[in-house]
């Protein structure tokens, strides 16, 4: 590769300072050295250069969602109920071009059915604050992700003669992934239109809409969470996603995380911007040096408990508006099984009772059954014959069951294994812990009264066998006069 004169020479002493040392005068017995090392580092630099990939270029596409708006105010009635269908169209959204985009072309909006109303499309650009998972929305379909897309009312104020509104709206759009993303679209108004040009309002709205017919908006405030449900193990750390942009126009106010469980709710930090301190609950911790540098407003939670379960809500303000996300917790731990006794042997007319026991889970809910495997198959053994016992909680909060299984000669078989198989949602994959059920033995008794039944019926045969044989004899009588 070459380098431009000027530059190259520059550059290369910048970042190689120690080669320009070939330039200075040196001992004879050291310049080939010197010479040599600078050929070696000049190869090293040149298939640096030769070996980087060239970086992708951004490119500017709009991303098209089709949303429901939902209505809780005195318009509902224009709408015939509480929702309408509607399009968000996010434009000139900054993405990665890898190659793959081909031939993407901005979004048109449909001709106009002059017959019937007008619908209702939102453009929001963010000429003043950029729209986060731009790449995420744009692969939506591609990625199979499903996306739930909702507009709705935030604010508004009357102009003029009653007859047009200073308009705010908030668009809400979920991934099924967990990404969510929340923004503040600010409507136009009627002082906004261009003088000398009449001003159409939207027929369902009331706010002004374009030549198109749509209604131009721009992101002045958006918040994003990356995932709005987490699971952790007790006593481990997590952090909840929380980031947000404003417009230059806007200042934060403050930042506020809270809990709620079970019809309770709880503060657990809050900041406000100018004062002098922060209100926090132990455990949790949120950098207010990010906060106020990036944006980020992530709650870091330590050492989480069961009682840490429960709905998250990022609440970020400013003066006039406030934004927030709903992220769900939810705490588990895996079960530990063992199954005992690990080994039995079954005798005649006796009842053997093997035990799974199960402890240290949460949640509560969990799965047991129980398996047979003998030489000839395998077979899932009825719940009617199994039992458990109750459930027991911990000081920790996590729970223990046992699970029960009687075996015996006339409901077994022996040799067998019999397999205790538990699932829990904090498993990736069932436990499966097995016990061996030996064949019966035989006591030193029954040795004995075999052996004597077996002696019995040896003497008996060869009694009758001699006795045949003694029978089948001539007499002496008979031999005498054969003789004779």
């Amino acid at each position: 590769m070459v380098l431009p004169a000027v530059w190259g020479r520059a550059w290369f002493q910048l970042v190689f300072p120690s080669i320009m040392v070939c330039r200075r005068p040196f001992l004879r017995g050291s310049m080939i050295l010197g010479l040599i090392l600078c050929c070696c580092m000049l190869a090293v630099l040149a298939g640096t250069v030769e070996g980087l990939t060239p970086v992708p270029e951004l490119r500017r596409v709009d991303v098209v969602l089709g949303c429901s708006y939902v209505w809780e105010g005195g318009l509902s009635r224009a709408f015939g109920g509480s929702e309408h269908p509607a399009t968000l169209v996010l434009r000139g959204l900054s993405v990665t071009d890898d190659g793959t985009l081909g031939d993407v072309t901005d979004y048109e909006i449909p001709q106009a059915d002059h017959s019937s109303s007008p619908p209702i499309i939102f453009e929001a650009s963010e000429q003043l604050v950029s729209i986060p998972y731009a790449e995420a929305l744009l692969h939506v379909d591609c990625s199979g992700e499903e996306v739930s897309c909702e507009l709705s009312p935030y604010s508004f104020q009357q102009e003029g003669n009653g007859l047009c509104s200073a308009s705010w709206f908030l668009a809400t759009i979920r991934l099924s992934s967990g990404i969510s993303i929340v923004l503040l679209l600010r409507g136009p108004s009627c002082s906004s239109q261009k003088e000398g040009h009449d001003v159409t309002l939207h027929p369902k709205l009331r706010i002004p809409m374009s030549k198109e017919g749509t209604l131009l908006t721009t992101v002045e405030f958006q918040s994003s969470s990356n995932n709005t449900s987490l699971r952790t193990r007790l006593g481990s750390s997590i952090t909840l996603d929380c980031h947000f942009a404003l417009a230059p126009s806007f200042l934060l106010s403050s930042l506020e995380w809270r809990r709620q469980h079970r019809g309770s709710g709880r503060s657990l930090f809050r900041y406000r911007v100018g004062n002098a301190g922060l209100t926090a609950q132990p455990k949790v911790h949120v950098d207010v040096k990010q906060l106020l540098g990036n944006g980020d407003a992530s709650l870091t939670l330590q050492e989480a408990t069961v009682n840490d379960e429960g709905t998250y809500i990022c609440l970020v303000s400013t003066a006039q508006h406030q934004v927030q996300h709903n992220i769900q917790l939810l705490v588990s731990e895996p079960p530990r099984v063992r199954v005992f006794p690990t080994e039995a042997s079954l005798k005649r007319d006796e009842t053997i009772t093997l035990t799974c026991n199960i402890a240290g889970y949460y949640p509560l809910d969990i799965s047991v059954s129980w398996t047979q495997k003998t030489p000839e198959d395998e077979v899932e053994i009825s719940p009617s014959n199994t039992r458990f016992s109750s459930h027991r909680q911990s000081q920790d909060g996590t729970y223990s069951i046992n699970s029960y299984l009687s075996v015996n000669l006339a409901t077994a078989q022996a040799p067998a294994t019999y397999t205790c198989h538990v699932s829990h949602v904090a498993l990736e994959a069932p436990i499966s812990i097995s016990t061996h059920l030996k064949a019966p033995e035989h006591t030193e008794l029954e040795g004995l009264v075999g052996g004597a039944i077996a002696t019995a019926i040896f003497v008996s045969v060869l009694f009758i066998v001699l006795r045949r044989k003694r029978a089948a004899e001539p007499k002496p009588e008979q031999l005498l006069t054969a003789s004779e």
